[in-house]
């Protein structure tokens, strides 16, 4: 399967990120090249872009679609909580501008044999980087229940996710759970079958894949010091598919947007904090109307933007 993915808010993020020809960009979520695409175009011809990402699929089509801008554009195998290392390693001091768009890819999803989707029979499998040991598989049937349940209620902000893991548990006893329909149908003799646009195992199977690929782990890596990748004036935009990542990256900015950290007890400031940038977006922006309609996977995007002072 071609790899496909339709890459969200894109003008908006251009309008952000302003790319100029000689200045350099980190695409930390590279998946099918769509955003750098648009940055190696709007920063012709000297613009560079380091593009991220664990998928080696994802990378594999990002070269080949990116082909025709040769050594302007440098690609790692790597999470972006990474990115630091790699920037040294390949002697960028800073960025002008970063990219992040969280989540799973269209290919991802529509790709049967990865196993991040609950429609169809494939192994379950779910992790971005293949050559990481741990995957779903291994999780449903070897987690014990409480660490189940607190994966699906911490990941999946699922309100059924003790009775949900103590039914992995009693399936499991019986036969090893090796496919996401197996897992599908558990989910779903727990919960019903559930409305028409929203399929019971939607939480359980986001718990499973934030869980098997540590992303909000990463995340929160790359956001206690994500503004010092960024040169004066350079910018940061994040889209977020879901609450907790939301949350995550509205905390962060907050704490980057603010004077002083310390307690609001305390009589004068002992923090040592200083500002580090200017907020570009008070509150979220979401898709348009007509993008929605185009790509209905954009609908609950969220996009948040800073400037490094």
């Amino acid at each position: 399967m071609a790899f496909t993915h339709v890459s969200v808010m894109a003008r908006e993020v251009m309008d952000f990120l302003r790319p100029e020809s000689r200045k350099r960009y980190l695409d930390g979520t590279l998946g099918g090249g769509g955003h750098t695409e648009q940055i190696l175009i709007h920063s012709d011809p000297d613009g560079q872009v380091l593009g991220l990402d664990l998928d080696d699929e994802a990378l594999a089509a990002a070269r080949q679609r990116l082909g025709g801008f040769g050594g302007r554009l440098v690609v790692r195998q790597a999470n972006f909580a990474a990115a630091a290392a790699i920037l040294s390693e390949i002697g960028w001091q800073a960025v002008d501008g970063i990219v992040l768009d969280l989540g799973i890819s269209s290919h991802q999803l529509e790709s049967r044999e990865r196993g991040f989707s609950f429609r169809g029979e494939a192994k379950l499998d779910m992790r971005m980087d293949r050559g990481q040991a741990l995957d779903a598989y291994q999780i449903v049937n070897a987690f014990s229940v409480s660490e189940l349940e607190r994966i699906l209620r911490k990941y999946g902000e699922e309100p059924q996710a003790r009775r949900i893991a103590l039914a992995i548990a009693s399936e499991r006893k019986m036969k090893t759970i090796k496919t996401t329909e197996e897992l599908a149908e558990i989910v779903a003799r727990v919960k019903g079958k559930g409305g028409r646009d929203h399929h019971p195992a939607t939480q359980t199977f986001q718990a499973l894949r934030i869980a098997v690929n540590q992303e909000l782990g990463n995340l929160d890596r790359f956001l206690e010091h994500g503004y010092e990748l960024l040169q004066p004036k350079g910018r940061m935009v994040v889209i977020s598919f879901h609450s907790l990542e939301d949350r995550l990256v509205k905390t962060a900015f907050r704490k980057w947007n603010r004077d002083c950290i310390c307690a609001p007890r305390m009589p004068t400031c002992q923090c040592g904090w200083s500002r580090k940038v200017k907020l570009l977006t008070t509150r979220p922006l979401s898709p348009s109307p007509g993008e929605i309609e185009a790509n209905p996977r954009a609908r609950s995007a969220k996009l948040r933007a800073v400037e490094r002072i």
